[in-house]
């Protein structure tokens, strides 16, 4: 078996996390491939992170952002989460539990050839002027100015399987998964949506005479046109492209899920840490 390890940057604990996590594997005879920021501080050998796709867990120690961008390497690798950030609605794994908790994935390889994960939706953007997708998100998808505040947004209308839903001028549009709910689509005034939920959410950020956020169906398609502005598209809060406006991006349910492996968090119990 071959596991990544990916720890926050710049967090001492996160990266004793990993050294530690490392001996541990490599003493039951498990290969470990780590990313190369993390490797860099615990002095061993180092991986691009896109090269953990070829890995059969990989580890993500830190909170939701580190998690993103190991899940962006990991590919549909299932990617296991220990939490050291406030929140941690992909981490259900505590550092004190780490260890445990990776060794049971170990074992459970070793017996079925598989380790345990759940699927989580991801949308996906395609900017149709550049005939360029982005990377998959799996919190949002970002459509907006390159600086927030009054004259400084978007013009644009957004359709729904071809039927208007919008038209306003807003600092920017996002549209969410069930798990980005609780991301930057909650601080921009948008819904909390239940993992079990399937469909994604529109919201619009500080528009003006737009609509209420909406929730549709995921095999729904979302068209956002955008007439004019310094548009700027961005998934996950990373991945940023300049847009040159006019032009118009599709939205939709991404085919391949991302895994997250592991334990499932408390959904409500996550929930009450936004308090």
């Amino acid at each position: 078996m071959r596991v990544g390890i990916v720890a926050q940057r710049g967090n001492a604990r996160a990266a004793y996390l990993a050294a530690d996590l490392r001996d541990m594997l490599v003493s039951e005879g498990e290969g470990v491939w780590i990313d190369a920021a993390t490797a860099e501080t615990i002095d061993t050998p180092g991986h691009d992170v896109e090269e953990l796709s070829s890995c059969d867990l990989v580890v993500s120690i830190g909170g939701d952002g580190t998690f993103l961008f190991a899940a962006r390497g990991a590919g549909s690798t299932p990617v296991l989460g220990v939490n050291l950030g406030e929140v941690g609605f992909l981490n259900a794994v505590s550092p004190d539990d780490a260890l445990e908790a990776v060794r049971r994935e170990v074992e459970r390889y070793r017996e079925s050839g598989s380790v345990r994960y759940r699927e989580v939706p991801r949308v996906t953007a395609t900017v149709e002027s550049e005939d360029l997708t982005l990377t998959p998100a799996i919190n949002e998808v970002t459509i907006q100015g390159e600086q927030r505040g009054h004259g400084q947004g978007i013009t644009y209308e957004v359709r729904v399987d071809g039927s208007l839903y919008t038209s306003a001028d807003a600092d920017g549009v996002l549209v969410a998964t069930p798990t980005g709910s609780t991301a930057y689509n909650l601080s921009e005034g948008g819904p909390l949506i239940h993992p079990h939920i399937d469909g994604l959410v529109v919201t619009d950020m500080v528009g003006t005479g737009s609509m209420p956020p909406i929730v549709v169906p995921s095999d729904k398609e979302i068209h956002a046109r955008i007439e004019q502005g310094n548009a700027v598209i961005s998934t996950d809060g990373s991945n940023h492209r300049y847009l040159e406006t006019p032009t118009s991006v599709t939205l939709s349910a991404d085919p391949e899920p991302a895994r997250v492996a592991g334990p499932v968090s408390d959904f409500f119990q996550a929930l009450n840490k936004l308090e």
